[in-house]
């Protein structure tokens, strides 16, 4: 009887049109729901409208939005080719950077006890003016678009700079067009130029070692990388005069160790030689405290290298690195040899400062033209910059220039020589090293066609360089004076200008008569006396 009256319900309801029961448990769930949310608060109860409106607009946003197109396989290897070139250029850098060690240690070595705070303050702090200078006004007076003789369209403290790096070539659009070579950000490309500059201002600092005051070589250094090295660098490296001419200097041969050896060679001549230096026409030899660690700051320099010259190619080419990698090592060897040889020859002695310094002859020499010579005769280049180097430290003695560590004959003599090494042993861009670069020279066939421009760009760098030098250096001997007076160089400059010691408690370096002793045992000159003070 029930099930009777139960399907003829169902009929009446499927008649009439009637809603489903499940109508009803729905409209019992929404009285419900109208019952939970009265009990709320008024504070919960505003706040859902407001969800519900958050999520309609969510949803429609995720409607509308249309899914970013995948980036094509060209694309995604264009990026990636960016992103290798950029840390190859700035792990290059870092190792030109960690040079800055090097030179410290060199220079201390080579230097006497007394004045060791002082070089290694100098070769501490010079870097960080470098960078100051050259973010200031170098990098700009440098690398933007100008005139033959300097950079003009601004790009000061890197500030509003209209720059679409990394693109390259026709598509680069920006002030730094000299650079459009390379396919990395501009702040690479700035840090790695920085680099160079620094090392170019850390040269000067071991040749007037000993007896600058310590103002005035930072006021000297500030100079040089803000003015003196961006002038001759966008002659060269900046789309100047020199680069239209067809001057060639792959990582800085003339731009960096040429510069920095001119700069050395007029402070070292307008300081003078350091007291007892040259006496009766004869040279006083005036040993460095420590070998140990010049011999350290040549192997951190060494290494350094290896940043310097093949990350000069700043991009991943695999080619052009290893073979100026072996160009490099080959010639540092080279060098090293040839000057072991020479001086044992020459001295008597297989000297340990001119092993050192033919070490780093070597790798000078084969600064410019390491990417467009080959192998042996960057070995030639090398030997040569090793012999060179030996004769070079007598050469200026014998003009009273006194350089305790010998920059001036590593860095000016051995960058000329390289300088002009692109004229005689390039390969040409014919022969498979390289397609784009210097015409052959002279030694293997190609004329004097890339040897003039050379020698033009070695002439035309040294003159504006030794010009700005002199200046710079005789405005500050005639308004600050650039010289300790003699009793502070006595003392020794750690004490003067520094008011501490390098070796607190070990046995100074002392002299008598015509004889030094110093804390090691060795002493030079002559003197029947010798003294020790604790």
């Amino acid at each position: 009887m029930s099930v009777g009256k139960k399907k003829s319900k169902q009929v009446r309801r499927e008649s009439l049109n009637l809603p489903a029961p499940n109508f009803l448990t729905k409209v019992s769930r929404f009285k419900k729901l109208q019952r939970t949310i009265a009990r709320l608060s008024p504070s919960w109860q505003a706040c859902i409208p407001i969800a519900a409106v958050i999520f309609l607009i969510w949803g429609y946003a995720a409607v509308a939005q249309t899914p970013p197109a995948a980036p094509t396989t060209e694309e995604q290897l264009a990026s990636l080719k960016v992103g290798m070139d950029t840390m190859w250029v700035m792990v290059a850098g870092m190792l030109v950077f960690f040079m800055n060690a090097g030179f410290g240690m060199l220079e201390t070595g080579f230097c006497r006890q007394k004045n060791a705070v002082n070089v290694l303050s100098k070769n501490l702090i010079v870097f960080a003016l470098a960078t100051i200078a050259y973010w200031a006004i170098g990098f700009a007076l440098m690398f933007s678009n100008g005139n033959g003789f300097i950079g003009s369209s601004g790009g000061y403290f890197l500030l509003n700079v209209a720059d679409n790096s990394p693109a390259m070539g026709d598509a680069y659009q920006g002030i730094f067009k000299s650079l459009n070579w390379t396919g990395v950000p501009l702040n690479a490309k700035f840090f790695f130029q920085l680099v160079f500059a620094g090392t170019a201002a850390t040269i000067v600092s071991g040749a007037v070692a000993e007896r600058i005051k310590f103002l005035e070589f930072l006021i000297f250094c500030l100079l040089l990388v803000g003015i003196a090295y961006p002038i001759t660098g966008h002659w060269i490296w900046g789309g100047g005069w020199l680069q239209t001419a067809g001057f060639y200097d792959f990582a800085g041969s003339a731009v960096v160790h040429s510069v920095g050896g001119w700069a050395a060679l007029m402070g070292a001549a307008f300081l003078g030689p350091r007291i007892g230096k040259y006496r009766d026409g004869d040279t006083v030899a005036m040993p460095g405290h420590n070998m140990s660690i010049a011999t350290l700051g040549c192997l951190i320099l060494w290494f350094g290298w290896f940043g310097f010259n093949p990350g000069s190619t700043m991009a991943v080419d695999p080619n052009a690195i290893a073979h100026i990698a072996l160009t490099t090592n080959t010639a540092g060897a080279f060098g090293g040899v040839a000057a072991t040889i020479t001086a044992w020859l020459y001295l008597g002695k297989p000297d340990l400062s001119m092993i050192i310094n033919g070490i780093l002859a070597g790798l000078v020499g084969v600064t410019a033209s390491c990417a467009w010579v080959n192998i042996p005769n960057s070995a030639i280049i090398g030997t040569i910059a090793g012999i060179m180097v030996v004769f070079a430290v007598t050469f200026f003695d014998n003009l009273k220039i006194d350089d305790p560590v010998g920059a001036t004959s590593v860095h000016l003599v051995c960058g000329i020589w390289g300088t002009l090494a692109v004229g005689l042993f390039a390969d040409g861009p014919t022969t498979g090293i390289y397609t784009a670069g210097p015409k052959a020279g002279l030694f293997v066939g190609g004329g004097f066609d890339q040897l003039i421009p050379q020698l033009i760009g070695i002439i035309s760098v040294g003159g504006m360089t030794v010009l700005l030098s002199t200046i710079f250096w005789l405005a500050l001997k005639a308004l600050l004076g650039i010289r300790v007076s003699a009793v502070e160089e006595a003392e020794g400059l750690d004490i003067g200008e520094h008011g501490m010691e390098a070796y607190t408690g070990f046995v100074k370096e002392t002299s008598s008569g015509n004889r030094t002793e110093s804390s090691y045992g060795g002493y030079s000159g002559g003197g029947a006396d010798r003294t020790t003070k604790l």
